[in-house]
């Protein structure tokens, strides 16, 4: 083997300086975290021509979709809505050392729960450079270190910001090794943080299909992770048809890119026929694609037909899955057969068909009269978010500073001895 084609793993020695950086953060006080988080979004105004110009670099050398091109894609106002996020951030409550429970034994010992950090996160992410804003920043205010490796069509993008990151924790006085980047894009270091048993507490995936199915199968390390978005929105017999048609444009066009973006749209065969062709014209009209079941192509005749596999694909795109279904049995049963346990939404003015669907689902988040791409943690008031979550343990939905946090025992006596 070559010299220079030996491969010699960073990984160890980041997560290692990660794990000392985690101590010194848990220890860290409140005001230093958040003067690191106003350091850092100062840095990243600062320094937006960088991050632009490094952002060209990656967009030069992508040829994928427009819908993935546009979230890569870094604008002005992207980048200060990064640093708006970490603002946002830094005046959230401290999840760190809040009381989560506390209690007296009949001996007098008190039991106390206290949050405190998970310890050093490990963030796989593809696309999106300003995820790594994101992470860092929620990692940072949790007292958490973070070791980011962004996809290799971000590299440049997730350097520069990462830089700025590091230049609100030079400021603020705190471990510079808090927040660190893999040194490239080599696909080796994914592998090497999934066998970083011991290193990393925990790995957080962001990205498609294959990269979250990949981290599951591979990792010996926790794994806090999303499936697929594929969100439904419902529009049932009794929708106010206004109100329908502007949330089914805006859950599926507003950024066709998004995990909250919906990919299915079911309604009602009561008021499909005169509903669906109004819905199909204003999405069409701003470019949207659809593929429909027999029973939605019955009412508005040129629709192309959809396979099964359609209703299980997460477009990311300008297009549409559309059913036909009969009541929220039906919905839910579609939903149950398709879904990714991500985000459904219903649409209707009954109170107790909303109830039924609220309650008929188990995904992460459901809706009523509201757009699924609501789906986000800046919207939850989680001030960012590091992913979202559609498992059933630890953390489910917008995973932001509470989900961050672990959890130790205090146990206080005056002397008690143990009979």
């Amino acid at each position: 083997m070559d010299q220079q084609d030996q491969w010699v793993p960073a990984m160890p020695g980041l997560a290692a300086r990660a794990r000392d950086a985690a101590r010194a953060l848990a220890r860290s006080t409140t005001d230093a975290r958040n003067a690191a988080l106003r350091h850092a979004a100062r840095a990243l105004r600062e320094r937006q021509d960088e991050i632009l110009a490094a952002n060209a670099r990656d967009l030069a050398h992508s040829t994928t979709t427009a819908a993935f091109r546009d979230r890569l894609t870094l604008t002005p106002a992207r980048i200060e809505a990064m640093a708006v996020g970490l603002e946002d951030v830094a005046v959230l409550p401290d999840p760190v050392g809040r009381v989560l429970a506390e209690w007296t034994r009949p001996n007098g010992l008190r039991f106390r729960r206290i949050a405190m950090p998970v310890g050093v996160i490990g963030m796989i992410y593809e696309s999106r450079p300003n995820v790594g804003a994101d992470a860092a920043g929620l990692c940072i205010k949790s007292g958490n270190a973070v070791v980011l490796r962004g996809g290799s069509e971000s590299l440049h993008s997730a350097r520069a910001i990462h830089a700025a990151m590091v230049a609100g924790l030079r400021a603020a006085e705190l471990p510079e090794a808090s927040v660190q980047i893999a040194p490239d894009a080599d696909r080796r270091h994914v592998a090497d943080m999934l066998a970083a048993s011991g290193q990393i507490d925990l790995i957080i995936p962001r990205g498609g299909k294959s990269l979250v199915e990949r981290v599951q199968r591979e990792a010996r390390v926790p794994v806090l992770s999303h499936a697929e978005g594929l969100c439904h929105t419902y529009v049932h017999a009794a929708a106010d048809p206004d109100m329908a048609r502007g949330l089914v444009v805006n859950a599926k066009m507003r950024r066709t890119g998004i995990c909250g973006a919906t990919e299915t749209l079911l309604i009602d065969a009561t008021v499909a026929p005169s509903l669906l062709p109004v819905i199909v014209a204003d999405l069409a009209a701003r470019g949207c694609a659809f593929r429909a079941d027999a029973r939605a192509r019955a009412i508005v005749p040129g629709l192309p037909a959809a396979s099964v596999a359609d209703f299980a694909t997460e477009w990311l795109d300008a297009v549409l899955s559309i059913a036909v279904v009969d009541g929220v049995d039906d919905a839910l049963a579609h939903i149950v057969r398709h879904g990714s346990a991500h985000t459904e939404a219903i649409v209707t003015d009954d109170a107790e068909a909303a109830a039924r669907f609220l309650n008929g689902t188990d995904s992460a988040v459901v809706m009523w009269n509201a757009s699924t791409q609501f789906c986000d943690g800046g919207e939850f008031g989680f001030g960012a978010e590091i992913g979202i979550a559609t498992g059933r343990l630890h953390a489910r939905g917008p995973v932001g500073l509470e989900q961050l946090t672990t959890y130790r025992y205090e146990v206080i006596g005056t002397g008690q001895q143990r009979p």
